[in-house]
């Protein structure tokens, strides 16, 4: 494992993804800040991970930085039912990756305004090392299967 994967693991294990997950139980997430909620492949346990998502009406697209290495991907592969949280409201759907999508341009469609966007692209190029897009589109009632 690289040097810079093993420190953006710490800092997103200790720093980042706390600081992430308090923001969004006061209610003071930013719009692209969601929390993806899958089944563990191994151990069948609920796992929830705070990420940066561009939602829209019918789901989300989300960007696993180190693509099929992270852990979260590899829960999707074993059971692509997921839930994720935008704002205050969880949404029922199914996940799925496409690697024939353009990263870096999907990146770029992060965010708000200009400024937002840049700073999301600028933070996936320093932190991915080999990205991939996610889709979750939303599915009507129920939770994970």
């Amino acid at each position: 494992m690289s040097r810079k994967r093993r420190m953006e693991i710490l800092v997103g294990r200790y720093f980042a993804n706390p600081l992430a997950r308090g923001l969004a139980r006061l209610g003071l997430a930013p719009r692209m800040l969601v929390e993806l909620e899958t089944v563990g492949r191994v151990t069948g346990k609920i796992r929830r991970v705070p990420l940066t998502g561009a939602p829209d009406r019918k789901g989300v697209w989300l960007i696993a930085q180190h693509g099929r290495g992270s852990g979260w991907v590899h829960n999707i592969e074993a059971s692509p039912a997921v839930r994720v949280r935008v704002g205050r409201d969880w949404h029922s759907g199914v996940a799925r990756l496409l690697p024939e999508d353009d990263v870096r341009a999907r990146a770029r469609g992060f965010g708000a305004g200009r400024f937002s966007q840049a700073l999301a692209a600028a933070g996936f190029r320093a932190l991915e090392t080999n990205p991939v897009t996610v889709r979750v589109d939303y599915r009507p009632g129920g939770g994970l299967t």
